[in-house]
């Protein structure tokens, strides 16, 4: 059991919490193994912040309340079976509240739930995803006073970024699971699982039934909770397929079967007063409840109309086929909503990189006494990469930027910085108070581990000046007639850290110059063998191919780009323009 030590302040400044945030962020979003990704936790949390007993509890809406999922220094027969209501415990109390919760003495907290004697302080903290309760971190400590203000407030920030990496472990595991018993039903009932279209698996199961049993009308009901009906999914009777009314809770032999949760056979339907009549001349029904492991999903329902039709070796029949039928329809049903799912995104992906080059990535405009190619391949549907032209008075703004990170979570921050661009950008006469301003505004609006590196060119055509300010991008490459220049000024990606002063940089350019600007997805892009591009071949390419039109310039960039990587895939977008000086 680690020992406790007197907590001390964790971090000297911003940034050393911000890396340690970051590692944080990479730890917890690393491994899908949801045990691996909590024994990860309990170390880098002890790093900071010492504990004697260390439990994550992950909530259960079917229990409604949480179970101890991880732990260290609790009893483990204890933990094992343990589920702590919201409405119990110190750590029922942070899920409630959605707060952190410390208690310096446990022992004059009447909510405290006790597991080892020697325990005196607890410091608890919830991690939500999704505006959704994922579960509780849980310290505890045998000396009082153990956690400080600090460490609720470090262990909170923690939890935030825990809670995503839990619900995406345990949503993979769920998958895992649901794909191990598709093999397994693949083995054991071939005529179940041959098929994922929902109607198709239906029929298959509906004509196994009779070759087994025989009936004269067949019917899979699927439970609607929320409404608390039966809601007929599929139906035969006399071998074509019908349509039944929906069957209330509580009401005829399926109701019965789903509040009694067992099979309920009845020999004679004329004896019986729940029997309600779907179709004339029904003489026996037997149905049998459908659940997965954690819940009800609906009714089997055989009816004949032979009196006694059904046995009990029948119902036994049913039983041992009910499990295999029940997810057998689950994961139809999951496929079904995951294709949906998928459509939708794909319509959704192809509006967004739609819009993203309406708003961000459209053709360069016409600049006075500048030529410009902008070519642009994204590494998915959508990039985080961007460039952005505007002007205010005589002087045309070039910015040309990279989000953290790739999809649709970077270019819409890449869509906030443009928009902010706009907007500031006329009250700004200089790339690096602009970039100062860019940088509070972002920081107004911080988003976890998110930051833009972002080049600006202020240009004016009159005196043929660029005027430069970069917060963390690749430099650009300017070349005048075959001789590179170096030209370069560095500063702190936007969006990381407040109060930051940029750099300027200013040089006449002449006629013929050429600058290009890239992307690192240019830069890192490797070759089969594991080699990065680099920036070495865009000077022999600048030297050679100056006197060409941008355009030309920019395809030979991007055959030479494709030609390194000989069929290895992108793994980052790749952007880059070309000026060239009038």
């Amino acid at each position: 059991m680690p020992e406790s030590t007197p907590a001390v302040p964790k971090f000297r400044d911003r940034a050393e919490l911000l890396d340690f945030l970051l590692e944080v962020a990479e730890a917890t979003s690393s491994t899908l193994d949801l045990d691996a990704l909590l024994a990860q936790l309990g170390e880098i949390i002890h790093e900071v912040i010492p504990w004697d007993l260390f439990a994550i509890l992950l909530y259960s809406e079917e229990r409604r309340g949480l179970r101890v999922r991880y732990s260290v220094g609790h009893p483990k027969h204890a933990m094992d079976r343990m589920v702590i209501p919201l409405e119990e415990g110190i750590t029922g109390a942070a899920a409630r509240s959605l707060q952190p919760v410390r208690v310096g003495d446990v022992r004059k907290d009447p909510r405290y739930i006790p597991s080892v004697d020697a325990v005196r302080s607890e410091l608890a903290a919830p991690m939500i995803a999704r505006n959704r309760l994922v579960g509780v971190i849980d310290l505890q400590a045998t000396r009082p006073e153990a956690f400080t203000p600090e460490d609720e407030s470090l262990l909170w920030l923690i939890a935030t970024r825990a809670g995503a990496s839990i619900e995406n472990a345990r949503l993979y595991r769920r998958v895992v699971r649901q794909n191990e018993v598709l093999r397994t039903l693949a083995s054991l009932a071939q005529s179940f699982s041959s098929t994922l279209d929902l109607d198709a698996l239906l029929n298959k199961i509906a004509q196994t039934v009779r070759e087994l049993i025989g009936y004269d009308a067949f019917s899979i009901l699927l439970l609607d909770e929320q409404r608390r009906i039966l809601r007929p999914r599929f139906s035969l009777h006399g071998g074509r397929r019908v349509e039944l009314g929906q069957v209330p809770l509580g009401r005829g032999i399926t109701g019965a079967a789903v509040e009694l949760k067992r099979p309920v056979l009845v020999r004679d339907t004329r004896t019986d007063p729940r029997y309600l009549e779907t179709a004339s001349g029904i003489r026996s029904e037997v149905a049998v409840p459908l659940m997965v492991p954690d819940r009800f999903l609906g009714v089997m329902d055989l009816e004949s109309s032979e009196i006694g039709h059904f046995t009990e070796e029948h119902v036994r029949m049913l039983e041992l086929l009910a499990p295999l039928i029940a997810n057998s329809i689950e994961n139809a049903r999951l496929y079904e909503e995951l294709t949906e799912r998928e459509r939708r995104l794909a319509e959704d992906l192809h509006a967004a990189r739609d819009l993203q080059n309406t708003l961000l990535l459209r053709d360069p405009p016409l600049l006075d006494g500048l030529e410009i190619a902008a070519r642009h391949r994204p590494a998915r549907e959508i990039s985080g990469d961007l460039y952005e032209f505007s002007r205010h008075r005589e002087t045309e703004i070039i910015a040309f930027g990279d989000v953290s990170g790739k999809g649709a979570a970077a270019a819409l921050y890449g869509t906030l910085v443009a928009g902010l661009m706009r907007t500031l950008a006329p009250r700004r006469p200089r790339p690096g108070t602009l970039m100062q301003s860019l940088n509070a505004a972002l920081g107004e609006r911080k988003v976890p581990a998110t930051y833009v590196t972002l080049l600006l060119l202020f240009w004016r055509s009159r005196d043929r000046v660029f005027t430069m300010s970069n917060a963390g991008m690749l430099p650009p490459i300017f070349c005048r007639r075959g001789r590179i220049l170096k030209k370069r000024v560095e500063g702190i990606p936007l969006g990381l850290l407040d109060d930051r002063v940029y750099d300027e940089v200013a040089f006449e350019a002449e006629p013929g110059d050429v600058i290009l600007l890239y992307s690192d997805g240019i830069y890192d892009q490797q070759n089969p063998e594991g080699k990065e591009y680099g920036r070495r071949p865009l000077y022999s390419l600048l030297e050679k191919h100056w006197p060409a039109a941008p355009g030309e310039i920019a395809e030979a960039v991007i055959d030479d780009v494709d030609r390194f990587a000989g069929g290895a895939p992108r793994n980052d977008d790749q952007t880059l323009l070309v000026m060239k000086v009038r």
